[in-house]
C-alpha cells in the first residue's frame, strides 16, 4: 500500500514519505509509539495526504526520490495556502552546505542526516511539533486581539458619529425643533456626493460631518437668530460669524469625520465666484464637502418653514439653484443636484413621516 496510518498518540499525525522501505519501517519505528504515521512512497501521495480533510501535524521528508524529488514537494507544499504552514523536516543524505541552503530556501524548518539516529529524529521532531504549537497558538491570540481592536474601534466610532449627530442637532433645535433640515440636508449631501464620485464611505462620512455645517450657531444670540424680519447689517456680521465659531469648537482632531466636518463649518457659505464668507475663497479652492454642502443646505432651507419665510415649492427651489450656477454653486454639481428631484421628493416625504413621528412620541 501507498499510505499507512497508526493510531495517534497525544493527538499528533507525522507523515514520512521516502520511496526506500527500509527508511520507512526505521522511521516508523521510532515515531509510532509515540505519534500517528501516514506513510507516502512518493511526492505525489505525499501531496495529496497533505491536502486532505486531515492533514499531519508534520512532514518527513527525503529528498532523493524518482518522478518527483523532496525539494519539489516542498515547494508545492509551502506554495499551497492549505498546505504551506506544516512544518517539513528534510531527512536525507545530501547534507551539504549548499544542499540545506536550498532547502531552507524553498521553507523547510530543518534537515536530519541519513543515517538517522532514533533519539535526535524523536528530539526534532518534538521540537518543530512544540514551535508549531507556538506559532498557531499566537497567530491565534493575534487574530483574537485584532478581532476585540476592530470590535472596540468600531464601538469608538459609532459613539464618535453618535456625538456628532447629537451635536448637530443641537445646534438645529434652536430653528428646527423636529431636526428635519439637518437630516434632509446631511441625506441629500451624501446623495449629491455619491453622483460627484464618492465611495459609499466616503459619501457615508460626509452626511455625518455635514450634520454638523451650523454647530457654530450655538455662539449667536436668539434675538438675531430668530429674528422673524430682515437682518440689519451689523446683525448679518454677527451671523456671518458662525462658520469660524464652528470650526473652533470643533478643533483640530485626527478623526477623519470631525477634520472634514470643520471644513464643512469653514466653507458652506463660500460661492463659486469668491463673494462667500468668511473666507472668500472661490471655485475649487473651496473643499468638495463645502461645495456639496452648499447646495444642500440651501436647497433645504428654501423648501423649509422660516420665522422669516413661507417654504418654496421643490421645482422653484431647484429653479434658483440652476440659476446659481457658476456664481452661488459648482456648475458641475448643479446639474447632478437638479437631477436628484426624485430622491429629493422622497426625502422629504420620509424625514416628514420620521419627525411627525417624532412629535406625537413627545
Amino acid at each position: 500500500m501507498n499510505v499507512t496510518e497508526a493510531s495517534a498518540m497525544g493527538g499528533k499525525s507525522i507523515l514520512i514519505v521516502d520511496d526506500t522501505p527500509d527508511n520507512l519501517d526505521i522511521l516508523k519505528g521510532v515515531l509510532g509509539p509515540h505519534f500517528g504515521v501516514k506513510i507516502a512512497i512518493n511526492g505525489r501521495v505525499a501531496l495529496k495526504i497533505a491536502s486532505s480533510s486531515h492533514p499531519p501535524d508534520l512532514i518527513l521528508l527525503d529528498v532523493m526520490m524518482p518522478d518527483m524529488d523532496g525539494y519539489e514537494v516542498c515547494r508545492l507544499l509551502k506554495a499551497n495556502e492549505a498546505t504551506r504552514d506544516i512544518p517539513v523536516v528534510f531527512v536525507t543524505a545530501k547534507s551539504e552546505v549548499d544542499d540545506e541552503t536550498y532547502g531552507f530556501s524553498l521553507g523547510a524548518e530543518d534537515y536530519i542526516a541519513k543515517p538517522i539516529s532514533p533519539p535526535i529524529v524523536l528530539a526534532r521532531v518534538r521540537t518543530h511539533l512544540a514551535l508549531n504549537d507556538q506559532r498557531k497558538l499566537l497567530e491565534d491570540q493575534v487574530q483574537f486581539r485584532t478581532a476585540q481592536l476592530m470590535v472596540r474601534n468600531l464601538e469608538l466610532e459609532e459613539t464618535r458619529i453618535e456625538v456628532i449627530c447629537q451635536l448637530g442637532r443641537a445646534a438645529e433645535y434652536r430653528d428646527d425643533c423636529t431636526g428635519a433640515h439637518i437630516q434632509r440636508m446631511s441625506r441629500s449631501s451624501k446623495l449629491l456626493g455619491l453622483r460627484a464620485g464618492l465611495t459609499e464611505r466616503e459619501a457615508d462620512m460626509l452626511m455625518y460631518a455635514a450634520m454638523m455645517h451650523d454647530i457654530g450657531k450655538i455662539g449667536i444670540p436668539d434675538r438675531i437668530l430668530l429674528k422673524p424680519g430682515a437682518l440689519t447689517a451689523e446683525e448679518f456680521e454677527t451671523i456671518k460669524m458662525h462658520p469660524e465659531i464652528g470650526a473652533f469648537i470643533i478643533g483640530e482632531q485626527a478623526s477623519d469625520i470631525l477634520r472634514m466636518a470643520r471644513d464643512i463649518c469653514l466653507s458652506h457659505h463660500e460661492k463659486w465666484d469668491g463673494s462667500g464668507y468668511p473666507r472668500g475663497l472661490r471655485g475649487e479652492d473651496i473643499p468638495l464637502s463645502g461645495r456639496i454642502v452648499a447646495i444642500a443646505d440651501v436647497f433645504d432651507a428654501l423648501i423649509s418653514k422660516r420665522p422669516y419665510k413661507d417654504p418654496w415649492q421643490v421645482d422653484t427651489a431647484l429653479d434658483m439653484i440652476a440659476r446659481q450656477a457658476g456664481a452661488h454653486f459648482d456648475p458641475d454639481l448643479v446639474p447632478l443636484f437638479v437631477a436628484m428631484k426624485p430622491e429629493l421628493t422622497a426625502l422629504m416625504d420620509q424625514v416628514s413621516c420620521a419627525t411627525s413621528a417624532t412629535r406625537m412620541v413627545r
